[in-house]
């Protein structure tokens, strides 16, 4: 049984409906409705099945939670330059927020080294969503004891107007408060970014449990 076939045992009509006012960039025709914890039940059955291996060698695809799938089986790959290989042939396919951020391969956190220069690649890219996944392994992976002060300029440099890269930005930095504040908040003191960002990572930090509130109240001040 294919992956589609699969996917239709589970879709909503009514969860595709609030799925859809979620993913408002790409056609409601595209989304089945089906949630997340049903699709990764279909990615481990599927994995490394004959009719997964067919499955990833097709791309495009046409739905958005085969899109989904698709992220979800090439995390499971072990190997991390063959995860490293199916994850570059996937990016410039991914056209939503969601593909993008809910898929996070494990074998990136056991070879960080040959990991970063991917991600400073990835994050230089001019399509959104493959520089988008790259600033998100940068705060996945390299906010704690990987982390060097020269990773913030890689994020504070990007520019671009689409909303979901901005987004990104502004998450990486509020991120970035929680974990690295005294490294972080000079780019803040500076203004460093531009003012959409540089407010909504401070709304995203004030609104964080994870940052202190003498934090918090120094950040409002520089709004």
């Amino acid at each position: 049984m294919s992956v589609y076939e699969e996917l239709c045992k589970y879709k909503d009509d009514k969860y595709r409906d609030f799925q859809s006012n979620l993913v408002p960039n790409i056609s409601k025709d595209v989304i089945l409705g089906v949630r997340t914890p049903d699709m990764r039940i279909i990615a481990k059955e599927m994995f490394d099945t004959d009719e997964g291996k067919k499955f990833l060698k097709k791309l495009p695809h046409k739905y958005y939670e085969e899109n989904l799938v698709h992220f979800f089986m090439i995390a499971m790959i072990k190997d991390f330059d063959e995860c490293v290989k199916e994850t570059e042939r996937f990016l410039p396919f991914i056209d939503c927020w969601p593909v993008c951020d809910q898929s996070s391969p494990k074998a990136f956190k056991k070879k960080h080294n040959e990991l970063l220069p991917l991600i400073k690649k990835w994050i230089a890219s001019d399509h959104v969503y493959t520089s988008r996944f790259g600033m998100r392994m940068l705060m996945n992976e390299f906010l704690g004891e990987d982390f060097k002060p020269e990773y913030l300029k890689w994020v504070a440099s990007k520019k671009g107007e689409d909303y979901y890269l901005k987004m990104m930005i502004a998450w990486y930095f509020a991120t970035a408060l929680a974990k690295q504040y005294d490294a972080t908040i000079p780019y803040f003191e500076k203004h460093v970014l531009d003012d959409w960002c540089h407010k909504k990572a401070i709304q995203k930090a004030v609104e964080s449990f994870r940052v202190t509130d003498e934090h918090k109240e120094y950040l409002k001040s520089l709004r």
